[in-house]
């Protein structure tokens, strides 16, 4: 079969065939002369030839060219996120030279304690220029805190230093920073109580120097005292301290005086209030070592003048000229003593001897001589029932001269005649009686005057002396103070106690059942006193050993406090 169709064929069917030619060298590269020389027509219609590398080629080149549009892509999302936070990259990654230089000044300065002032070199001006620089910045406002907790604390250690306009305007410091607060509350609180506390500690110092110059040193509102409450308030006051000086010689000065006046009681006294006031005071040892010497004298003296007059009591000398008798012994006891209550209890019995006597001279109807002894008596116990009893009794004999005898005993007499009262009266003696009993129900012995128990039972015998029922409420009184005793006891009021207790004395002088309700009321005190000097309070201390050595000198409690008090333990 031939390779190629003559003309004729190609013009009988219209068409042309085509011819593939040496198919051998499609693959075989093209010598330089093939290329230069043109190849030999062959009356085929000319079709261009792709070499095979070139068809190859172009897949590759289309899939470079997908990768490079999502570069591009990124790049400008890139450029743009650039540009868009530029102000975040400035402000947060790129360096910040003068605002980091600002920070750092300002916390060297709150290092240093420069916290506030006008120069632009305080730790507060420049944290504000840093937030002025950048308001959100947290390293500033965090420092500005700082500043303000800090002026806080410096306001709280000038308050306690004393100086209170610092105080104050570091306060206001710390509020404008703060913006407030509770802990800025309690200071300005604390502030304005000082405050007021130093108005009252000016009147204070202003009533202390009025007292010591009027010579009034002890006592509640004498100027120790008062110094030492200006001294609680504020401990550094130097004009307290010194009048607190002046005070400790005046007394010191006092105790001597009285220790040289061989007057025992009050030198002790103004020793107590001494080492009250100033514990280590120089002139304690000294005045110690004085009055132990001259104590031991005066106790000698004191028990002779007890002894003796019971002595003298008991042989009948009861009073009289001289100073053997019963009357001048335990006057010259409570010379030595004053509050003893031995030689107050003499002075009743001396009292209980005289009433006696008088009943003794009605009963033989002397009058006079009765009437005479009543006085006597009613001087050293104005307030004796019995006295009271046996005075009603006299002026019915006086209203009465032709009275009979009594009927038995010194008190209970009975008249011959006995004058018939009037309704009025007997209804005025009715109702003095029932208001009596209630005022002793109510514990009203002794106050108040006129509606008292005492007052009342007195009125209705002096309209009736010889009624039974009001001697019998009369004598029934110290039983019912007794018992208000014990009770006030019970409870701890130790004040009413006591008052108790010199109302027994008034109303029975001489009982002997007072001495052992004294001693009860005097470890009363003593108790208090220790848990008063536990606590710290040596003035209140003191006060409660004076009370209880009223009652019970030669307590050997009462001289073992004393002794730890003067030792200042």
């Amino acid at each position: 079969m031939s390779g190629r169709r003559d003309q004729h064929e190609s013009d009988h069917r219209g068409r042309t065939e085509p011819t593939l030619g040496n198919l051998d060298q499609l693959d075989a590269p093209p010598d330089r002369a093939t290329l230069r020389d043109p190849p030999p027509r062959d009356d085929l219609p000319s079709m261009p030839i792709e070499p095979r590398n070139a068809r190859a080629s172009a897949p590759q080149q289309r899939k470079r060219r997908g990768w490079l549009v999502p570069l591009v892509l990124l790049v400008i999302c890139v450029a743009a996120a650039m540009w868009y936070g530029r102000g975040f990259l400035s402000n947060s990654l790129l360096p910040r030279t003068e605002l980091n230089d600002v920070l750092g000044r300002a916390q060297q300065a709150l290092a240093a304690g420069k916290l506030d002032g006008n120069d632009g070199t305080s730790a507060r001006e420049l944290f504000q220029a840093a937030v002025a620089l950048e308001p959100d910045n947290d390293v500033a406002r965090n420092g500005l805190h700082q500043v303000g907790m800090a002026e806080l604390s410096q306001a709280d250690a000038a308050m306690q230093a004393g100086q209170l306009d610092v105080a104050a305007q570091k306060a206001a410091v710390a509020r404008e920073l703060l913006g407030g607060g509770s802990d800025v509350d309690k200071l300005d609180r604390m502030i304005a109580t000082k405050r007021a506390s130093e108005v009252q500690v000016s009147t204070l110092v202003d009533q202390a120097q009025q007292a010591f110059a009027a010579g009034q040193y002890g006592g509640d509102h004498g100027a120790g005292a008062l110094y030492r409450q200006v001294l609680t308030a504020d401990p550094g006051n130097a004009v307290a301290q010194h009048g607190l000086d002046q005070v400790g010689d005046a007394l010191a000065a006092q105790a001597q005086k009285a220790i040289d006046a061989n007057d025992g009681a009050k030198a002790d006294a103004t020793i107590e209030q001494l080492v009250a006031l100033q514990p280590n005071n120089a002139a304690l040892p000294a005045l110690r070592a004085a009055r132990a010497q001259t104590s031991q004298q005066d106790n000698a003296a004191l028990d002779t003048d007890l002894q003796q007059g019971d002595e003298a009591l008991r042989a009948g000398r009861i009073t009289g000229p001289g100073d053997d008798t019963a009357f001048a012994h335990y006057k010259a006891a409570l010379a030595l003593s004053p509050d003893n209550a031995q030689a107050q209890a003499g002075l009743g019995k001396v009292a209980q001897a005289l009433t006696m006597q008088a009943s003794a001279a009605m009963d033989a109807g002397d009058a006079a001589q009765a009437g005479k002894l009543l006085d006597s008596a009613a001087e050293l116990a104005p307030k004796s029932t019995d006295i009271a009893a046996a005075r009603a009794r006299l002026q019915g004999m006086q209203a009465h001269p032709g009275a009979a005898a009594p009927a038995g005993g010194n008190l209970d007499i009975a008249q011959a005649a006995p004058p018939a009262l009037s309704p009025q009266q007997s209804a005025q003696i009715a109702r003095l009686l029932q208001q009596a009993q209630a005022a002793t129900q109510r514990g009203d012995i002794m106050m108040p005057p006129g509606n008292c128990a005492y007052d009342l039972y007195r009125s209705a015998l002096a309209i009736d002396g010889d009624n039974a029922a009001a001697q019998q409420g009369l004598h029934a009184l110290p039983g019912a103070v007794q018992q208000q005793f014990n009770r006030s006891l019970s409870s701890g009021d130790l004040v009413r106690a006591g008052q108790m207790l010199d109302n027994l004395a008034d109303l029975a002088p001489g009982d002997a059942s007072q001495a052992p309700l004294g001693q009860r009321l005097a470890n009363a005190w003593l108790d208090q006193a220790d848990q008063q000097l536990a606590s710290g309070n040596r003035l209140g201390a003191m006060q409660s050993l004076q009370q209880a050595r009223k009652l019970a000198p030669n307590l050997p409690r009462v001289l073992d406090l004393a002794t730890r008090l003067q030792a200042g333990s």
